[in-house]
């Protein structure tokens, strides 16, 4: 299949698919008579793989880790898990970020009179200190 049909199939842009060629995660595909790119189903796949771990928030470098982890079949998958402890730790700490910033907006909902900008509560916390 031709980049942009991968693309297509994996919701990527055409850049990203070379980005991850160049940096090793996808391997570089053959080419045919006219010097196209031709990729196969194993592209397909880790591709895949890759915009799924990505969507998952993992790092590029935790999925360069993972995808060689993959690659050797027959290894533990201790690093595997470690990896995914520390993701998860991550989300914890994102949540708890979320959860104080979602607490905070609510708070400045309520405290909102519904008057004019000059008072909204909203807009007053989002405001950079320098500009109160």
């Amino acid at each position: 299949m031709k980049i942009g049909d991968l693309a297509k199939l994996t919701d990527t842009r055409v850049e990203t698919i070379r980005y991850y060629e160049k940096e090793g995660l996808i391997p570089a595909p053959s080419r045919n008579s006219g010097n196209y790119r031709v990729y196969e189903d194993a592209h397909l796949k880790r591709l895949s793989f890759i915009r799924r771990s990505r969507d998952l928030g993992f790092t590029l470098e935790q999925v360069r880790t993972l995808l060689k982890l993959a690659d050797n079949r027959d290894a533990s998958c201790m690093e595997v898990d470690t990896i995914a402890a520390e993701h998860i730790v991550e989300i914890d700490r994102k949540i708890s970020d979320l959860t104080l910033l979602r607490d905070q907006l609510v708070l400045s909902v309520d405290r909102c009179q519904g008057d004019t900008i000059a008072d909204c509560k909203i807009i007053e916390a989002l405001a950079p200190a320098r500009m109160k």
